[in-house]
């Protein structure tokens, strides 16, 4: 499976945007799908996964203002994130795994490359 990111930019504080994660080379249907991200002198961390079934978790400090969802038929993941803060400027990749979702980087096997988004004002 290739994972492409995109979506990524420049918005103010408050601002939206949302994250696509496009698969090729196979079906995401029976993958578990997850957003990580990595802020500058950070380590990389888990934001959202969801299972093939649809089932989403996310990291406890987003406080609700990220939505992970996928679109089988398109062979897309989502990750639409609102009321942005200047602490969610990181790179963001997105990673699959056949298999059980979680937020283990470890566990997965096929990354994208990355998108950038920059929260400033």
């Amino acid at each position: 499976v290739q994972l492409q990111a995109s979506g990524g930019g420049l918005v103010q504080p408050g601002g939206s945007l949302r994250l696509s994660c496009v698969a090729s080379g196979k079906s995401l249907d029976y993958h578990a799908v997850a957003w990580f991200r990595q802020a500058p002198g950070k380590e990389r961390e888990g934001v959202s996964s969801i299972s093939h079934r649809g089932v989403t978790n996310y990291a406890a400090s987003l406080e609700g203002r990220f939505t992970i969802s996928r679109d089988n038929a398109k062979n897309t993941v989502y990750l639409q994130m609102n009321n942005l803060k200047p602490e969610d400027t990181a790179v963001y990749y997105c990673a699959a795994v056949w298999g059980m979702a979680t937020l283990k980087q470890s566990l997965y096997d096929h990354w994208g490359q990355g998108t950038q988004v920059t929260v400033s004002s």
